[in-house]
């Protein structure tokens, strides 16, 4: 299973934070299998048979543009009117042999290896990530020439996909922006080609073309990494500053220049007093992962409370929770889903190897803190309460 640790060890751990995150695209060579528990050519069809995939969730693209529904799906009625669209094999056979690439977009939210994977991901970046999966036949570009608005850590699975990296013509595009990108011109400054077990790193605003002109099907998993931005922390600040009584009331666009400027002045004055504290872009890093709901799993057959049965399997559900402790009194503080628990001291051990993001039993956890199972269950089912944590094993 990917973890934190191990992705680290992939994409070079505080080197590549230092010297490739958010500034160019990084390659790393790895071995054949290093990805195939992941996904396989069997997953996406088994995906594809068993899922009501509606586009986008699910499309075909030909020469950057979409691929129209109607020529590989049909639309059918239920009995209670719902309208959906079924895959037609063979048209969507018929499409692939014209040249249209295939996506699955979010495969980490139905496909258990890929969603361990993407929290392992979360875990070492600490921002939230989505995985798509992309399946391509021929040299014809699924997508043209084009830009991410958020970085990506590219997987190749299966066969070989050719990538022609242009860099930036904008620096740090948003999707949300005053100006779109200039088109690239010129060569590329990278002519890459990714075979199996292979990894790209690529910067959101890196112009890229991507064929699988190397004679073999291709099929890689695309891990889309959430931006964090500037305005994205001003936003935050501003959210904070809701307590001060002068960001609660009306612009009075109707007094006198001078006391609108008095206004604007005072305005200022707190937004700079705020971004002054040294601590400012911990607390907002904080607040984001105090807050995210993580991947929610429901913990059935136990709605109520978590039996204190040492076999049951349990973990967190949200990778980036913060596990904080108390350097006077010993007690732990967990944060996660936008609730913060507190423990008591023993009860650290068995929360820092739930916080590593394996599933553990109730069992390994009592043993570790040293507390009866009962306990832990008690500690548990506060968690899956607060939708932090989820019972995934050894429920019969």
């Amino acid at each position: 299973m990917f973890d934190a640790p191990s992705w680290a060890e992939r994409l070079g751990g505080d080197l590549f934070l230092a010297q490739s995150y958010f500034r160019s695209h990084h390659v790393v060579r790895g071995k054949p299998d290093d990805f195939a528990h992941l996904v396989s050519w069997s997953t996406l069809n088994q995906v594809i048979a068993t899922h009501r995939l509606e586009p986008p969730r699910l499309r075909l693209s030909q020469g950057g543009e979409m691929v129209p529904l109607h020529r590989y799906a049909v639309p059918v009625t239920t009995r209670r009117s719902v309208v959906w669209h079924r895959i037609q094999p063979a048209e969507l056979h018929a499409r692939i042999r014209e040249g249209a690439s295939l996506v699955v977009d979010s495969i980490d939210e139905i496909h258990p290896p890929v969603t361990a994977a993407a929290e392992g991901l979360e875990r070492f970046l600490r921002t939230p990530v989505q995985v798509n999966a992309y399946a391509s036949w021929t040299a014809t570009e699924g997508f043209g020439t084009h830009w991410d608005d958020h970085d990506v850590v590219v997987c190749q699975v299966e066969g070989a996909k050719r990538w022609r990296i242009y860099g930036p013509t904008r620096q740090a595009p948003t999707w949300r922006d005053t100006q779109p990108p200039d088109v690239p011109e010129g060569a590329p400054l990278a002519d890459i080609v990714l075979g199996p077990g292979d990894l790209l790193y690529l910067p959101r605003g890196w112009w890229h073309a991507v064929t699988a002109d190397q004679g073999t099907p291709s099929l890689h998993l695309t891990f889309g990494l959430t931006t964090q931005t500037g305005a994205d922390l001003m936003a935050w600040v501003v959210d904070q500053l809701r307590d001060d009584v002068r960001f609660r009331t009306d612009v009075p666009r109707f007094d006198t220049p001078a006391d609108r400027t008095a206004y604007v002045t005072a305005l200022r004055d707190a937004m700079v007093t705020a971004l002054d504290d040294p601590a400012v872009t911990d607390r907002w890093a904080h607040s984001l992962d105090a807050t995210h709901h993580g991947r929610p799993h429901a913990s059935l057959p136990h709605p109520d409370q978590v039996p204190a049965r040492p076999e049951l399997t349990v973990r967190l559900t949200c990778p980036r929770a913060r596990l904080d402790q108390d350097p006077d009194t010993g007690a732990w503080s967990l944060a996660a889903a936008g609730t913060a628990w507190d423990f008591a001291a023993p009860a650290g051990p068995a929360l820092h190897r739930l916080h590593d993001g394996r599933p553990a039993t109730l069992g390994e956890l009592a043993h570790l803190a040293g507390l009866p199972v009962a306990d832990i269950s008690e500690m548990v089912t506060v968690l899956v309460q607060g939708q932090a944590a989820a019972v995934t094993g050894a429920d019969r």
